[in-house]
């Protein structure tokens, strides 16, 4: 892909919008592979940690549509007394320990059913919905739209929190459900999960929420579309309880994407040329996924032997990455976008061109990867057996 070249429109526009620099993974040797240190994420040494504040002009687009929110995008939240809870999938104790055991041996029979790769995609998507401390942290470093006291009655503010909290049943179901199953190592997801909130986040939005925006509405759609998928394996599998499970997150996820896609739409409206540019940037730079500093403490490549598997299960590939920038090039009638200027126009018709690029690219490594043969990779997750990647 070609990058885009900035003129001096784009450096005055939006200056504040440069990338971060490189993060850089550090983990101390240790003669357990048991008991490595923590992990820990810095800048690169021979660059500086940055930040870019928002032109006062900027702010003030984001303070003038706080009426648009309440009225357009806080709807979208249920109310916590319609939303469904983690409670209401699982076996239920308050029916006697016997009923109770009962329930928990029906779930242990449902999931023997199913194999080791879809367990780990389970688990994945797990441990994605169990940081939403790093994603609510993100968000309030975004200029604007932060939550400035921790209970500010800011539109921007009541969406992050009430986001959070309907976000915060995912991780928690999945999390009992699988550790209900008995066929996971939960020692081993519990410090994966403590080392990568340690982590942190470096997603490429800065304290930025136009770039910041453009990443939840394709991060939203990238999940709703995984969790669908896996819905449809758990019940090819034979766990019909956890295919609900797994829909019902999906549409919550669909519910969330449509959101901030609506953020962006408003954004297009009133301030269409920055926001062009800043899904240029973002898929310039392309999309990270939330877990790509994912570290268990014994593979340090673990992430790339997930995204492998995952690409081989057709879970999240690189033709879903093209239909989601082909889902908002529609969505937000991109190719019909009127008022931009020079930049901001070749930003759009860059943005317009990318899908057939990475498809062909696809298409590229298909190839290549039908002449590779499969090997075998131990995950500790799942008490290291061997899963093909």
């Amino acid at each position: 892909m070609q990058p885009i070249a900035f003129s001096q429109f784009t450096i005055q526009s939006i200056a504040w919008m440069s990338p971060q620099p490189i993060t850089t993974i550090l983990r101390r040797k240790t003669t357990s592979l048991r008991r490595l240190q923590p992990i820990f994420a810095v800048a690169s040494p021979a660059r500086h940690q940055t930040t870019h504040s928002m032109p006062p002009e900027k702010l003030e687009i984001f303070k003038s549509i706080e009426s648009w929110v309440s009225e357009s995008v806080l709807p979208l939240l249920k109310p916590v007394e319609k939303c469904w809870q983690p409670s209401e999938f699982l076996p239920n104790k308050s029916q006697g320990p016997e009923q109770f055991a009962e329930e928990v041996r029906a779930l242990r029979q449902r999931v023997l059913g199913l194999s080791d790769d879809i367990y780990l995609v389970v688990l994945y998507g797990t441990m994605t919905e169990r940081c939403f401390a790093a994603y609510q942290t993100m968000i309030n470093t975004w200029e604007g739209v932060r939550d400035e006291t921790g209970s500010s009655p800011s539109p921007w503010a009541i969406w992050t929190r009430a986001w959070t909290a309907e976000e915060n049943r995912h991780g928690n179901l999945l999390r009992t459900y699988l550790y209900l199953s008995g066929r996971v190592d939960m020692l081993m997801i519990e410090e994966t999960q403590q080392y990568l909130i340690g982590a942190g986040m470096d997603n490429g939005t800065k304290n930025n929420p136009y770039l910041g925006f453009v990443y939840t509405s394709f991060q939203e759609r990238a999940t709703f579309l995984s969790h669908g998928k896996m819905a449809r394996l758990a019940k090819e599998g034979g766990d019909p309880v956890l295919a609900r499970i797994c829909g019902t997150i999906a549409a919550d996820e669909k519910r969330h994407e449509n959101a901030y896609t609506k953020i962006i739409e408003k954004l297009l409206e009133v301030d269409p040329n920055v926001t062009m540019l800043a899904i240029a940037n973002m898929m310039k730079k392309k999309i990270t996924m939330p877990m790509h500093l994912m570290y268990d403490g014994r593979d340090p490549n673990i992430f790339e032997h997930f995204s492998a598997m995952s690409q081989r299960l057709g879970i999240y590939t690189s033709r879903d990455y093209a239909e989601i920038i082909e889902f908002f090039i529609a969505r937000w009638k991109l190719e019909k976008l009127e008022g931009l200027e020079g930049e901001a126009r070749r930003a759009r018709d860059f943005v317009c061109g990318l899908p057939p690029k990475i498809r062909r690219l696809q298409n590229r490594a298909d190839e290549r990867a039908k002449k590779l043969e499969s090997r075998r990779v131990k995950f500790s997750w799942i008490f290291n057996k061997e899963v093909s990647v």
